[in-house]
């Protein structure tokens, strides 16, 4: 026998579920036939390729209790673990996110909202510790000779040892706590308790959830009615708890909101809601079932580690293929749901999937009704949509520069939300950016940044604002690369207003600028200094069109990503080649006057190396971006406020 310590942060996790902070704790079952669902679909998927690993048995999941030890085990005949998975998966919350979902955790009950994050964090197993003193593992990998013993009292530790079991599977059992109303703890070794909680939660699930049972009955005659003298007996048998009718096959009006969100729950192991759920049918060439749902929150693998896809694929009933990346793409990763088609082969593998015709019209049905359902949500509930895209809005950005299909972009483009120069703390849509662009306006104007914050205080803007032109706030890293990929919304091109120059307004407009343009001579020798003395940091100086309060600011190439993705891609060890960016300067400021008659009367004065270094510094930091050499940078502050002192 070997004992192991628990990830501290499980320890953290099972005080708190010990400590009764869930209130719903009959979920604990709905969890453990999930978990042994999944095996099963584990099993029948990997006995494809090792038909010798299928039970001789029907797959099924069985409830067995016994009212004297007070003990509830749910056994399956599925894939089962080796034990080294059983030490992984059971002593550790495997890339689950510990700590956010403790951090969540506390959040929630200090808001006074229930705790219902079983499940976004990969929980539901150690969920049983709700209603249990004690609880014993025993599981064996199919192909595997022998079986391992599991057994924790949540207390901190675990035991793990070499054991037997006939076949294949799991058997998780459950040393039940006294029954307590009160606390929400019920008595799970009655059979009405059990009947109860399995047609809630997992009335659906595709296998027969079997319970062993006692009935007194007499023996009858061929006419039904019990035979003379004959004495009342204890009869045992199994019966099947659950209907096993898979919900994306029954019509749409057979079936109530709470058993989509019951199947949504037990597919994606989420305890919240769905967003929004679709069914749809599809019909003619290709046929097939469509359950899919959008979540109201990301789960804990969207953004980090290996992309997964939450797309089930059926053939006939049979299923297929747990995560089905063909099936959707990249950006709608975080869909759950069911296709079960009426088309495909059962034979068919991964391989076949890839350039299956029938597979590409699914997908393209499936990415429709996606895309249909957003659009819905948006123009009927803007503030729930708003919630969503919160979530998922970085991702679905995603398929704005990767995806082929420019119809599907264009439906993108009408999807998105961001924050704007004039839309407050809210969100505004592209359409509705297009019905207040100023007459005479061509292009979509925005700005990339980090946060919305710094955005709205850049130098750039200054001019868009003085003129009333709106400009959008793009600050997901995401936004950097769809930005330039050369889209159109509604015939209007999107034009950064901290890239390449930038022209306001008709032409009428441009005069004051045409003008100042005509007297540029006047500032030659402050742009030849500056240029000079600069040489090393920035490709060009020239007067701006964009600054009216600001003395300086820094513009990027047209088709350069911005310095705060330049940092971000080092950050992550790659290797960014630096680029020199344009210095713009505000003619009108006072500063460059004074700088223009310093430059003119002497432009090889001391001071002025010093000037223009600040001025480049400021510029920077308007933008928020890091100085290169931020000790010299104070040092020189320092001299200057020492001489004017």
């Amino acid at each position: 026998m070997e004992q192991h310590e628990f990830q501290a942060e499980v320890k953290q996790l099972l005080d708190l579920m010990i400590h009764s902070l869930y209130s719903h704790k009959d979920i604990f079952l709905r969890e453990l036939i999930s978990n042994g669902s999944d095996a099963l679909d584990r099993l029948r998927f990997e006995g494809l390729t090792h038909p010798e690993w299928m039970p001789a048995a029907e797959q099924q999941i069985k409830l067995d209790v016994d009212k004297t030890r007070r003990t509830l085990t749910v056994h399956d005949n599925g894939i089962g673990m080796t034990k080294d998975e059983m030490i992984q998966n059971l002593g550790t919350i495997a890339r689950s996110g510990t700590q956010e979902f403790l951090r969540l955790l506390k959040e929630r009950k200090e808001q006074g909202l229930p705790p219902e994050l079983i499940g976004q964090f990969g929980v539901g197993f150690y969920s049983s510790f709700m209603v249990a003193d004690r609880i014993v593992v025993v599981s064996r990998r199919a192909g595997e000779p022998h079986a391992t013993r599991w057994e924790s009292h949540g207390a901190g530790a675990f035991t793990v040892e070499e054991t037997e079991r006939e076949s294949s599977g799991t058997s998780v059992t459950v040393h039940l706590k006294p029954v307590d109303e009160e606390d929400g703890i019920r008595d799970y070794t009655d059979e009405w308790v059990l009947r109860e909680i399995v047609k809630k939660y997992s009335d659906f699930v595709a296998y027969p959830i079997r319970l062993p049972v006692e009935r007194r009955e007499i023996e009858k005659g061929a006419d039904g009615k019990p035979k003379p003298g004959a004495k009342e007996e204890i009869v045992r048998r199994e019966e099947t708890l659950n209907s096993m009718k898979a919900v994306w096959t029954r019509p749409k009006s057979e079936v109530s909101e709470e058993e989509y969100k019951e199947f949504y729950k037990h597919l994606s192991h989420d305890f919240v809601d769905p967003l929004e759920t679709i069914v749809a049918r599809m019909e003619g060439h290709f046929e097939a079932n469509v359950l899919l749902f959008l979540p109201a929150h990301q789960s804990w693998d969207v953004l980090h580690g290996e992309k997964r896809h939450g797309i089930q694929l059926y053939v006939k009933r049979v299923f297929i293929m747990e995560e089905c990346r063909e099936l959707i793409p990249d950006c709608l990763r975080f869909v759950r749901g069911v296709v079960d088609s009426e088309s495909l082969s059962l034979n068919v593998s991964r391989e076949i999937l890839q350039q299956d015709r029938q597979i590409r019209a699914i997908r393209a049905f499936v990415v429709r009704k996606v895309l249909d359902a957003l659009k819905g949500v948006l123009q009927a509930d803007r503030d729930r949509y708003a919630t969503f895209w919160k979530e998922f809005g970085a991702i679905l950005k995603q398929g704005l520069y990767g995806w082929e299909e420019n119809e599907r972009k264009d439906a993108l483009l009408h999807l998105v939300l961001t924050g704007s120069s004039q839309s407050g703390d809210g969100f505004t849509t592209l359409a509705e950016y297009v019905t207040r662009m100023k007459p005479g306006q061509d292009a979509i104007y925005y700005l990339t940044g980090l946060t919305p914050e710094s955005v709205a205080q850049s130098p750039h803007l200054e001019a868009f604002r003085e003129k009333g032109y709106e400009v959008l706030y793009l600050t997901d890293p995401v936004d950097e690369l769809w930005s330039q990929a050369a889209l159109e919304f509604e015939g209007h091109k999107f034009q950064s207003v901290g890239k390449g120059e930038v022209e306001l307004g008709p032409k009428d407009e441009k005069k004051e600028e045409e003008e100042r343009q005509e007297t540029a001579g006047s500032y030659k020798a402050v742009l030849d200094g500056l240029r000079e003395i600069l040489a090393e940091d920035v490709k060009e100086v020239r007067l701006s069109t964009r600054l009216v309060a600001s003395p300086a600011c820094l513009v990027s190439a047209e088709k350069d990503y911005s310095p705060q993705v330049d940092e971000l891609m080092r950050r992550m060890g790659q290797k960014v080649e630096r680029k020199k960016r344009s210095l713009e300067v505000n003619p009108k400021h006072e500063l460059l006057i004074k700088l223009r008659s310093c430059f003119e009367k002497d432009p090889k004065a001391p001071d002025l190396q010093n000037y223009a270094r600040l001025l480049y510094g400021q510029a920077l930091l308007a933008e928020g971006s890091q100085l290169p050499d931020a000790a010299s940078y104070g040092r020189l502050i320092a001299e200057l406020m020492t001489k004017a002192l």
